[in-house]
């Protein structure tokens, strides 16, 4: 239902616009968002109400809006293995259908009631500074690591946390529940994404090559945390941090003492108790199958480091 109501969002009046808009909804996703809110909603007493699937919709489309941006600053080749919108066509119509998709998405949460429209507006405003303070970096005097985790929870966590939230709201339950799964997501989706820091360095099996945010010189919880408890011995690794990693013999040498580094396993146990924490919230939820499938969440974010 999801994906055929995703699509039915994406159509524009021009086959043009529908085919660029349609195109990263159809290279396919994990869909954690609108399954967090559908999750989410069997907390309240209405979870089968359509407005918890706008509301899926919604954050979906939010979603896949920002991916189209992302990749155009990013300049990435591919989305989900297939080419990306901005190669397919130009970063203008990248750009404009990202926009576009944007405005479905408030159209739809338009229907959900003026508190939904707040809550959104508040999730995209947290979204865009959380790119931009990505791509200025850290102010004199900020801290590198806490400019990092801010940035995971505005451009990550933020949308996650609306995803629980509004499934919640939808569904009916009542405003205690809606915070704690709203907390509950912004903790899982940084916690995610700080794992995907660590995925970068260590796995073989995602499909993508190890030491991409390396080589592109993006900071991640494990590079930041071997800068800030940098030793005599780190030396060659903080070399080759700050140098070109284009040719495939720096990059492996520079994810082999990466792996090889104590940071890995900090970083590791930072994104564990991260995980335990977000755990310990659903003890407050009802003990429904819902419940024990966001406790799983929890046990994934810490399986797929390994």
């Amino acid at each position: 239902m999801i994906e055929d109501r995703l699509l039915e969002a994406a159509a524009a009046d021009s086959r043009l616009v529908t085919d660029a808009a349609q195109w990263v909804i159809q290279a396919g996703g994990k869909r954690f968002r609108p399954a967090l809110t559908l999750l989410s909603a069997q907390f309240g007493p209405d979870p089968d109400s359509d407005d918890v699937i706008t509301a899926a919709l919604v954050v979906e489309l939010t979603h896949v809006a920002s991916l189209y941006h992302d990749d155009v600053m990013d300049d990435a080749d591919k989305r989900r293995g297939a080419l990306s919108a901005h190669q397919k066509w130009q970063n203008s119509v990248a750009i404009l259908v990202g926009d576009f998709l944007f405005s479905r998405a408030s159209s739809l949460v338009a229907d959900l009631g003026p508190e939904a429209v707040r809550i959104q507006a508040a999730t995209f405003a947290r979204l865009v500074q959380g790119q931009i303070a990505e791509t200025v970096g850290p102010g004199e005097g900020d801290d590198p690591l806490e400019h990092h985790l801010k940035v995971v929870a505005d451009k990550t966590g933020s949308l996650i946390a609306t995803s629980a939230h509004l499934g919640a709201r939808m569904a009916g339950a009542d405003e205690q529940v809606q915070q704690l799964l709203t907390e509950f997501g912004e903790r899982i989706g940084t916690v995610f994404q700080l794992s995907d820091d660590i995925i970068d360095i260590i796995s073989d099996t995602t499909g993508k090559t190890p030491g991409t945010d390396l080589r592109e010189q993006i900071p991640t919880l494990p590079t930041l945390l071997v800068r800030r408890d940098a030793r005599p011995e780190d030396a060659r690794l903080l070399e080759l941090m700050d140098s070109d990693l284009s040719s495939e013999e720096s990059l492996a040498e520079a994810v082999a003492l990466l792996r090889a580094h104590p940071a890995v396993d900090h970083a590791r146990s930072e994104v564990t108790r991260r995980a335990d924490e977000a755990r310990a919230l659903l003890d407050a939820l009802p003990a429904l199958p819902a419940r024990d499938a966001l406790a799983e969440l929890c046990t994934t974010v810490v399986t797929r480091m390994s």
